[in-house]
């Protein structure tokens, strides 16, 4: 199988295409990037290496993407990832749009012409802000937790947000152009007969990422950590207890080798509100940490660098704001303080379930920290 790659020489995209290569399901990678994030530029030569084909260029400009040779199968993982992206001064609105929906639509008139099959891959940020806030949450052990008291809306359980939870906006311009790819890409592999897979995908982790919060704030908060760079709790009261769960590539890896081995047609049909082809895909509830507890972490594994990091006492902050509704309210635009997926729906389908560990994935990062001691200068 001939397979292309978007965003090859990302976090997630390098991942994936060594883990397509040494499973042997690929005869032959493609892989597209424009290289524009500072970072990319060190797997272009692992990319090579590796023997995949290596195009520089922009999925935003059409004459880029229709030059590219015919592949079997098309993995997209390619966006600006930052769900700041068009507020945050590193690119305007309509930058972000042309990149994560304009893009898609490009990738999708490229598999329609060589009916090739497509892995889109989506985001835990195409469901609602206003619904995710609205849940009632409590504190126990550094970290927001779900108050399982109140009643849960539709497509919400205590194992986390499932695809049917409201997608309804506000998302942000990343997670509305994100949901816009996915109805896109359902419509195009519906009208054109090739098959779609769409993954949403929860906070992905591991060794390598760049040390950027916008690509990765597990990695970016232990390299920083471990080099005695000045850290600070945003939002929330300062105290870090926002929860996420985590993902390692190579767990994702295994679910796209099933889905790209699997004929689409016989995994269901359309629903009321959501595909079949739609699936969360993260760590969940038992990979879940907060800011809080990965800095207690990073205090035991690198001791030597707690005097220089300097952040603040929990116990102090909510001391001088008792009110839980206070520190909730202290939001940055569209930050959340609790968001784990229910993946239930892609192991019931594919009997997939995450293997690493959040300790396996911590200690990793760790480890790739202590191999490479100036990691943020270099990628962040």
């Amino acid at each position: 199988m001939k397979v292309l790659i978007t965003g090859i020489c990302g976090f997630v995209g390098s991942s994936l295409a060594r883990s397509l290569i040494e499973s042997g399901v690929a005869s032959h990678v493609v892989g597209i990037d424009n290289l524009s994030r500072r970072g990319s530029e060190t797997n272009a030569s692992r990319m090579q290496a590796m023997g995949v084909q290596l195009v520089r260029g922009d999925i935003r400009h059409q004459s880029d993407v229709a030059s590219l040779p015919p592949c079997d199968w098309l993995i997209d993982a390619a966006a600006n990832p930052s769900v700041l992206a068009g507020f945050d001064g590193g690119s305007t609105s309509l930058q972000t749009v042309e990149h994560n929906a304009m893009g898609t639509v490009y990738l999708l008139e490229y598999c329609k012409r060589h009916q090739a099959g497509m892995t889109l891959l989506s985001t835990s940020r195409v469901y609602s802000i206003a619904a995710l806030r609205s849940l009632r949450l409590k504190i126990q052990d550094n970290a927001f937790i779900i108050d399982e008291s109140q009643r849960f809306p539709r497509g919400f359980s205590p194992l986390g947000i499932s695809e049917d939870f409201s997608t309804i906006p506000p998302l942000s311009l990343y997670g509305s152009t994100k949901l816009a790819s996915e109805f896109l890409a359902l419509e195009y592999g519906e009208s054109f007969g090739f098959p779609v897979w769409i993954n949403r995908c929860g906070v992905l982790a591991g060794p390598g990422q760049f040390g950027n919060p916008t690509q990765g704030i597990i990695a970016h908060w232990i390299h920083r950590f471990r080099e005695k760079r000045p850290l600070r709790y945003m939002g929330f009261g300062a105290t870090g207890f926002q929860v996420r769960d985590c993902l390692h590539p190579s767990d994702l890896a295994k679910l796209v080798l099933l889905q790209m081995q699997t004929d689409s047609t016989s995994q269901g049909q359309v629903s009321e509100t959501h595909h079949a082809r739609v699936f969360n895909v993260a760590g969940g509830a038992k990979n879940a940490i907060s800011l809080s507890q990965l800095t207690a972490w990073c205090v035991q594994r690198f001791p030597d660098s707690l005097a220089s990091v300097k952040l603040p006492d929990p116990a102090v902050t909510l001391g001088r704001d008792q009110d839980l509704d206070a520190v909730l309210s202290a939001e940055r635009p569209f930050d959340l303080p609790h968001v784990i997926l229910d993946s239930r729906r892609a192991a019931s389908t594919w009997g997939w379930q995450p293997q690493f560990t959040t300790t396996e994935i911590l200690d990793a990062i760790a480890a790739f920290a202590e191999e490479h001691p100036d990691w943020i200068r270099c990628c962040g």
